[in-house]
């Protein structure tokens, strides 16, 4: 892909000899709001600390590393030089919530020595925020093996946090917000939703992308970027001096990190802004990953897709095609089997979302439950369950495909790994070309469970590299990738863009979730990357159609039409059964006009677990199109400034009828239609756990 760039660089000559002790180098960003101030303490350690709108963010903040052998890399340094540039770029991304992108950021990198080694840092300074790393050029360091990275963040107060426990193999939590004080009698009061694989390490530990607002109120997030090659960073908090420290996930030989000099490490990222929406905003981890690394990425397009999923989440139907349990299944011949009528990816069902997705517009229909293996894989923690080529009797792969195929239609993969990593890594060649082979150009990966061989986890170095080594083969067959229980994403798909999707938080099939957790999630989560949410529930009640069934899910239907618009991706699913659908077409009519490719995006208004408005235009049209989620009941005065001038558009407002409410009300929804232009003030109510979607088409 040809970018349009222009790069200035202006070095400052390196400072002769060598400093002992440095007096502090200060670094401001181009628009003079952010300020980083760089120093070695009266022991040689690297220390930073940062200034927003001349109020402190971070404190003095210590640097360094603790090896497995007990020394450290963290003392007796001095400054054998530095350089100093300016940057500055735009950018087009393949996909994305704007069509380009400014990178703007001037930097400062000190060279250090101790005596025994080398290791630079490089900081970039963005009018948004902070990114720094560390470099070991190659210097007869050879590996280096990490016990801690000693890495700081001092806090300047006890700030307001929006958080999840800090976990070695799951992000699926619903946030909690307090003080950082509060921080340990959440954890500790044990009260959160089960998982399947969870490995909680601290009674003060935190996940990142992490949320802060200070009570001077500016707000802050604190995460990393450009994820390679490296455990991920969790935080810890130091109570007393309110000081979260790196913690980054372990490996199997008690390491936590191999470096292999010469070798950066990933980015510590400080996001900063006086407003919530201006973290909402900022692509500074997008801007602090590499450019796109293929040549061609025509075969690189986002999604509108259905899937055989939902039905099995709620209960309707299963995964599985015989009752079998617990047997060795490469001996079992399917075709011999009784099954038990309550498999969903059966042809004639497939045939059906097929015919729905081609009939309404969509790419592709996902298929879960396909291959040989279900019955006896969830917490088995078997090397081999999946072959990821053979399908049950009742799926006839080639014919569905063809099916689709003349329908206009896709199908999209389905590979769960069982956590079965070495496995998967022996199989994915052949399960590649098999996708090649039928025309699938996209799969869905899973992770569930525990990693396999026993003892790894999720977020560790070596699962980090298998993540991305599947999206760079996946790459080589043409191939974009959706990864489920994967590490949350880090702007990689700036440079694999590819990576279409990720799920790595706690998404749809979580039907209880609190209303307020997608408030959270575009601070969060999707700081890093698209999540695949999952959204377009229209039927609440899983009971009228799940026999016994007692689960409700806490949205309301405009709530889930608006997530199309507040929860970017560029995958995006219409996640009910098709009957439930056709049942309410009026409404799922924004579903089949809302695009998945952006040229502009704002954020009108937003607050942390209160609600979130976005406003978006299409990348292929005029149009544009407005959601708003709201935990609780709000009246909204929704501005139209954001509208091009001079030009008026038609309208068509997805609202919370009178009466609805998330929990005794959530199916209520009423359509209106007006015309309007960018001087238009719209007055609007939102249901508790409720929402509003508008479409504007340009007249």
């Amino acid at each position: 892909m040809i970018f349009r760039t222009k790069t200035f660089f202006a070095f400052l000559p390196m400072l002769a000899g060598v400093v002992p002790f440095a007096e502090a180098e200060t670094l401001r960003s181009p628009g003079g709001d952010v300020e980083l101030c760089f120093t070695l303490d009266s022991g040689g350690r690297p220390c930073y600390s940062v200034d927003f709108q001349g109020k402190r963010a971070i404190l003095p903040s210590g640097l360094g590393f603790r090896l497995t052998d007990g020394s450290t890399i963290a003392g007796g340094f001095r400054i054998d030089s530095l350089s100093r540039s300016s940057f500055s770029e735009t950018w087009r991304p393949v996909w994305g919530e704007n069509e380009t992108i400014e990178n703007s950021y001037n930097s400062l990198t000190a060279f250090l020595s101790d005596g025994r080694l080398r290791m630079d840092i490089e900081f970039r300074v963005y009018d948004d925020g902070v990114g720094f790393r560390y470099f070991f050029p190659d210097s007869g360091a050879g590996r280096i093996a990490v016990a801690e990275e000693l890495t700081e963040f001092a806090m300047p107060s006890d700030m307001i946090a929006w958080w999840i426990p800090g976990d070695y193999d799951t992000q699926e939590y619903e946030y909690n917000r307090t003080r950082l004080s509060g921080i340990r009698a959440v954890n500790e009061s044990g009260d959160k939703m089960g998982n399947v694989s969870q490995r909680s390490f601290s009674p003060t530990g935190v996940q990142t992308s992490l949320m802060l607002k200070s009570d001077e109120g500016f707000y802050m997030n604190l995460h990393e970027a450009a994820l390679t090659d490296y455990p991920a960073m969790h935080l810890e908090l130091d109570e007393p001096s309110l000081t979260f420290r790196s913690w980054l996930t372990p490996g199997l030989a008690g390491e936590k990190a191999l470096i292999e000099t010469p070798r950066h490490t990933p980015w510590r990222v400080i996001m900063l802004g006086d407003k919530a929406t201006d973290i909402l905003a900022t692509d500074i981890v997008y801007n602090l990953n590499e450019p796109t690394a293929y040549e061609d990425t025509s075969w690189i397009h986002p999604v509108k897709y259905m899937g055989v999923w939902w039905e099995m989440i709620a209960g309707k139907s299963r995964w599985s095609y015989t009752d079998l349990d617990n047997v060795d299944l490469a001996t079992v011949d399917y075709s011999r089997e009784k099954p038990h009528g309550n498999h969903g990816a059966n042809n004639a069902n497939v045939r059906r979302y097929i015919d729905f997705a081609a009939e309404n517009g969509f790419d592709e229909v996902l298929v879960e439950g396909w291959n040989i293996g279900w019955e006896d894989w969830l917490g088995r923690e078997k090397d081999f369950v999946f072959d990821f080529v053979t399908p049950y009797p009742d799926f006839d792969i080639e014919a569905l495909n063809e099916y689709a195929r003349g329908k206009g239609v896709k199908l999209m993969m389905h590979h769960e790994t069982s956590g079965s990593v070495d496995n998967y890594e022996a199989r994915l060649d052949t399960a590649y070309g098999l996708m090649n082979r039928y025309g699938y150009d996209a799969v869905k990966s899973g992770y569930v469970g525990n990693i396999l061989p026993k003892g790894e986890t999720h977020y560790s170095q070596r699962m980090v590299n298998h993540y991305l080594d599947a999206v760079k083969k996946a790459a080589d067959r043409r191939i974009m990738v959706n990864a489920h229980e994967a590490v949350r994403p880090t702007g990689l798909a700036r440079t694999y863009p590819n990576l279409v999707g990720n799920e790595s938080a706690m998404g749809t099939e979580y039907r209880q979730m609190s209303p307020r957790h997608v408030t959270i999630l575009p601070f969060t989560r999707l700081k890093g990357g698209p999540m695949d949410f999952t959204p377009g529930i229209f039927c609440m009640d899983l009971g009228t159609f799940v026999p016994g069934s007692k689960e409700r899910k806490r949205a309301t239907i405009a709530n889930q039409l608006a997530l199309y618009v507040t929860l970017y991706s560029p995958l995006q699913m219409a996640a009910d059964l098709p009957e439930h659908y056709a049942a309410k077409m009026d409404a799922f009519q924004f579903i089949k006009d809302v695009p998945v490719d952006w040229s502009r995006t704002i954020y009108p208004d937003a607050e942390p677990g209160e609600f979130v408005v976005a406003a978006r235009k299409d990348r292929n049209s005029d149009d544009w199109f407005a959601g708003a989620v709201s935990a609780e009941a709000i009246d909204y005065t929704l501005d139209l400034s954001f509208l091009d001038p001079g030009r008026s558009y038609t309208a068509r407002l997805y609202l919370d009828a009178p009466g609805a409410d998330c929990d005794t009300n959530p199916e209520a929804y009423e359509i209106k239609e007006m015309t309007v232009d960018s001087g238009t003030r719209l007055p609007l109510h939102i249901a508790r756990g409720g929402g509003f979607a508008i479409s504007f088409h340009a007249r």
